[in-house]
């Protein structure tokens, strides 16, 4: 049984993770670029770059380009006429109030 990488027909898809409130102040940024296959990919890879993050991204919405999605949902495929920005993961943790 192989990882899934060997073989691949497809290349990761460049991402940007947005943080909000408290995974804001766990990743100690706004905002950060991470390669994947899938969302899981990239939340791992975050996870892996700032400790404490793993805990807010456990409890959190993620949205891909604005819609909820799991950890298991594929990334788009980047092509050559995307544009520059590509595609945008938004972590959302639960806030009071709200």
């Amino acid at each position: 049984m192989t990882n899934g990488t060997v073989g691949a027909t497809r290349a990761d898809a460049d991402v940007t993770i947005r943080y909000w409130a408290s995974a804001r102040a766990a990743a100690g940024c706004d905002s950060e670029r991470f390669a994947g296959r899938n969302v899981g990919d990239v939340l791992a890879a975050a996870a892996a770059a700032h400790a404490g993050l793993g805990v807010v991204l456990n409890v959190s919405t993620i949205l891909l380009d604005g819609r909820p999605v799991t950890a298991a949902e594929p990334l788009p495929e980047p092509s050559p006429e995307s544009s520059s920005e590509g595609t945008t993961l938004e972590v959302l943790p639960p806030f009071a109030g709200g």
